[in-house]
Parts: structure tokens; C-alpha cells; sequence
């Protein structure tokens, strides 16, 4: 299948990670520098009390959040919720389990080591076995180019017992007792919560059907990934020679983004290209932002925003520590919220006209998941 170019806010230097031939050519990595401090630079991300459209008094109100989480989506790509429907009790038992789960040590966590290659993305990942980039080719030298860089994260990936081609890989019980169980009710809550995001979105395009959405996303494709940013000297982040993410859109539909109060989040600007910006967290809060295939569904109204970890902000009271500076840890919990492994994403038809004709072909989204995750991991050599 071919791929065409694809367009992030018509950033040149995004449209060239997408390759239009059916080879994919070595693509040189886009490496997103940190020395600049962006400390000073604040977006105010919109907000919204989701409430509105849980406990809506009329049709008309519900139309109203749905059209404002529509505009946030269009313009910048990224929306705070608040009152998003996953209690602050669940959201801080989350971290609780993250924390304990990153606390092991690393022999008891490599007891779920997350496979080789993109085919499937489940279990632990040591800090730098994965490479997050925006960079897609099939020459194992561009990869390793890439991973010049280390990723200072470790993650642990989970998805629905009923997913065949990406079966779960657990911990043993005893490593951390309850775990497994809580973190698939965790799951399914954020799964529950991404149905009322889809709806409202269906509704706020104004599409024919507003649940449309809803019946390309049982949910047993999401991806529920526990992240941990341990300290590091800050030096590295600023000199290049390691990161913590670099700039990358999200492959999927949407992104449900919990975070600790670090901070170190920033997205690109719709205003200014290749100009970051940090976000400010916000307790309890969730934090949308549109994935690729929703942009295409979109026809590139619904912006797939570039995004990265960082630094902590400057005004942080407890940014560095030591003589070495080392930065404080970050913890955040990303819900990737994917359409079914078959579901063929083509142009909304209400989101094309012949003033605006239909930029992308349709995609399978597995196919498109494995083209961009395929320098995520390495391959086993044999």
C-alpha cells in the first residue's frame, strides 16, 4: 500500500517522515534540540468541564461542549478536560500502582520484558529499548542513527485480554500482587471515558451519524501504557546526548493523558512551526490530543499535534538536585485509544468537498500501526 505525505499544520518537516513511494527510503531523523529553554514559553491548552456533556441539561448544551472540544481539537490539537468521568480516586490509585510497579527492581520487572520488533507492544521497557521519533523507513542504519539518542523512560504496555494479536505479558502474582486486576478495571474505565470523548467529537463535526466513530473502537485495541521518567543530569537533556521524548505525533485516534505534577510536556505551536511550548499540569486533569488516523478521518481538520517531553519547567522549586543536577522524576499514564485492528480509515464524508477534496487514501489501521512503529523497537538478530 502506498502512504502519502503526511501533513502536520503543512509542516515541511513533518511531511517529509512520511514516505508517498511503496519503498521506504532512509529517511534522516529529525533530532529535536532542548538547548534552547522554553521555561518562559506558556500555552494556555483549552479547557473544558466535561460535565457539561455528561450531565447536560438539554441537547442543545451537549452540542455546545461538543462544538468546543470540535474548535480545541481543530485548533491546537490538544484540549484539558476536567470532570472527564475517571475519579480522582482511581486517577491517584494509578500512580500508586505505577510507582510501586516502577520500584522494582529491574530483574523482577524484566519478568514481563516487552517483545522484540513493532508487532506487538506489550510488557516492561527498560530505559532506551524503545526509540520514540517521528522518523519511519525500513533501513535498520536509520534506527540505529536514531537510537544514538537514548530514551530515558521506562514503560509498561496493557491492552484488552481480548486482544489475540497483542496478547498482555504480566508480571507474575507474586512479583506484584494485584496489579494485573487493577490495572485491567483501569483500562476499561478510560475505555468508558473515550466513548463520551468519540461521541462528543461525532457530534461536534456534525456528522450525519454522531456515533460513527463509536463503531470503528470496541475498545479492545486501546493501549493503556504505565510511563516513568527517572532523574537524569540535566546536562545530557541539554546537550542532546540523551532524551526523555522527542517530537512525535500519536499513531492513533485519540490520546487520554494523565501526569504527576513535574511538568515537562510541550507541543508545538499552531502558530509557529518547530516552536515547543510547555503545558502547564493540572491535578486530576486529562489531557486530549488527536492522533493521525483521526486526522485522516478529519481530512486534516482535526490537527495530529507534535508533542515532547522535556525538562521540568524552570519555576519548578525542585527541578534539579545535586551537584549534578539531576532532574526530578516524572510519572504520567497515556490511554491510546486505537480503532479496530481492521478498521479501514477513510475520509468523513462531511469532511471533504470540492473546495476541499480528500487528501489521503484509506488505511488499515494495522498496517498503519506497523509502519510507524517499526524503528520503534529493534528487530531480534538472529
Amino acid at each position: 500500500m502506498t502512504f502519502e505525505r503526511h501533513s502536520m499544520f503543512h509542516n515541511p518537516k513533518a511531511q517529509q517522515l512520511i514516505p508517498s513511494s511503496k519503498t521506504l527510503d532512509p529517511i534522516l531523523p529529525i533530532m529535536n534540540s532542548i538547548a534552547k529553554d522554553n521555561s518562559e514559553a506558556e500555552i494556555s491548552i483549552p479547557m473544558i468541564d466535561f460535565s457539561r456533556w455528561s450531565l447536560a441539561s438539554s441537547a442543545e448544551e451537549r452540542v455546545s461542549v461538543a462544538q468546543d472540544l470540535v474548535a480545541a481539537c481543530h485548533n491546537v490539537g490538544f484540549v484539558t478536560l476536567i470532570n472527564h468521568g475517571v475519579s480522582p480516586e482511581l486517577l491517584d490509585e494509578a500512580f500508586g500502582w505505577s510507582k510501586r510497579l516502577f520500584d522494582l527492581q529491574t530483574e523482577e520487572k524484566m519478568l514481563a520484558p516487552h517483545p522484540h520488533g513493532a508487532a506487538v507492544h506489550r510488557g516492561y521497557s527498560y530505559p532506551g529499548l524503545e526509540k520514540v521519533s517521528q522518523v519511519i523507513s525500513s533501513d535498520p542504519e536509520v534506527g540505529e542513527g536514531l537510537r544514538a539518542v537514548m530514551d530515558c523512560k521506562e514503560s509498561y504496555e496493557i491492552g484488552s485480554e481480548e486482544n489475540d494479536e497483542q496478547p498482555n505479558i504480566w508480571l507474575p502474582e507474586e512479583t506484584l500482587p494485584g496489579i494485573r486486576d487493577f490495572t485491567m478495571r483501569f483500562y476499561w474505565e478510560c475505555s468508558k471515558a473515550s466513548r463520551e470523548m468519540l461521541a462528543a467529537i461525532g457530534r461536534g463535526l456534525g456528522l450525519e451519524d454522531p456515533g460513527f466513530l463509536l463503531k470503528f473502537h470496541s475498545g479492545h485495541n486501546n493501549q493503556l501504557r504505565l510511563l516513568h521518567y527517572p532523574p537524569i543530569p540535566a546536562a545530557e537533556l541539554e546537550n542532546g546526548s540523551s532524551a526523555r521524548m522527542e517530537a512525535h505525533s500519536d499513531w492513533g485516534s485519540i490520546t487520554l493523558l494523565f501526569q504527576d505534577e513535574c511538568g515537562g510536556l510541550e507541543v508545538e505551536s499552531p502558530h509557529v512551526r518547530g516552536k515547543f511550548i510547555r503545558v502547564t499540569p493540572l491535578k486530576n486533569a486529562m489531557v486530549v490530543n488527536i492522533g493521525d488516523l483521526m486526522m485522516r478521518w478529519s481530512n486534516d481538520y482535526l490537527k495530529s499535534t507534535l508533542h515532547r517531553v522535556t525538562l521540568p519547567p524552570a519555576n519548578s522549586h525542585d527541578r534539579f538536585t545535586g551537584l549534578e543536577r539531576m532532574t526530578r522524576a516524572r510519572y504520567s499514564i497515556p490511554y491510546f485509544v486505537g480503532p479496530d485492528s481492521d478498521a479501514v480509515i477513510a475520509c468523513m464524508r462531511e469532511c471533504a468537498s470540492a473546495r476541499n477534496p480528500v487528501k489521503y487514501e484509506p488505511v488499515v489501521q494495522k498496517e498503519y500501526r506497523l509502519m510507524r512503529g517499526r524503528l520503534q523497537y529493534e528487530d531480534k538478530v538472529a
